[in-house]
């Protein structure tokens, strides 16, 4: 898939589903059924215990039925890493201009983390598709309001601090997507294999989406 075609899923779908677990043991599964729900943009992070194996199978398994991305890189070593494995978008929650350079080198999709204004610009500027707005729970919706008013061509995703109360406030402040952990990936969940209530929660967020754009 193009980087052009990776991006626009994304957008669309409107949520990115942050993967993160103790274990990576049934974390396809977990990518599954989310997509089952709706959300079939994912980001498994680096903080999974053999995140290139989970990344690999998952790409194996469930195919262009998931976008699939790679979240918690820090670095351009990982990030080619992660590629390599099958990822087709970077996701960071800092900026490193190294990674976006590196995405950009094989025209893939990359999404540094960064929180003022200096940060987002800079981001922007070395050629970020979208900018993670992380953690976005500090300053919450108005912050992202107060980024979109002098930045308005800037593509915005918050993450932290999304959940099913306040991601359509998140949506009205300018988001272009938005990024969801534990509250879309919910540990107890994913621990206790409850794939019924992850395809909820989902279907939850999609709803969301759907509304706050006109489509339900």
């Amino acid at each position: 898939m193009s980087r052009e075609a990776t991006l626009q899923r994304i957008l669309d779908g409107g949520i990115v589903a942050v993967v993160r677990a103790e274990s990576g043991e049934s974390l396809v599964k977990v990518v599954q059924a989310l997509a089952e729900g709706g959300v079939t943009a994912a980001e498994i992070t680096f903080t999974v215990p053999d995140a290139l194996e989970v990344i690999q199978q998952a790409r194996r398994e469930l195919g262009d039925r998931v976008v699939l991305g790679a979240g918690t890189v820090l670095d351009p070593e990982t990030a080619r890493a992660a590629l390599l494995a099958g990822a087709e978008y970077i996701v960071a929650p800092s900026l490193n201009v190294d990674v976006i350079r590196l995405c950009r080198r094989y025209s893939r999709v990359v999404m540094p983390g960064a929180f003022t204004p200096t940060e987002v610009v800079t981001a922007w500027e070395a050629g970020a598709d979208v900018v993670k707005v992380f953690p976005a729970e500090i300053g919450g919706p108005p912050y992202l309001k107060a980024l979109k008013g002098p930045l308005p061509q800037v593509r915005l995703m918050p993450t932290g601090g999304v959940d099913l109360n306040t991601a359509e406030s998140f949506l009205k402040a300018g988001a272009c997507c938005l990024g969801v952990g534990g509250s879309l990936v919910e540990p107890k969940a994913v621990a206790t294999g409850d794939f019924a209530r992850l395809r909820e929660l989902a279907a939850q967020y999609v709803a969301i989406v759907r509304k706050f754009r006109g489509l339900a």
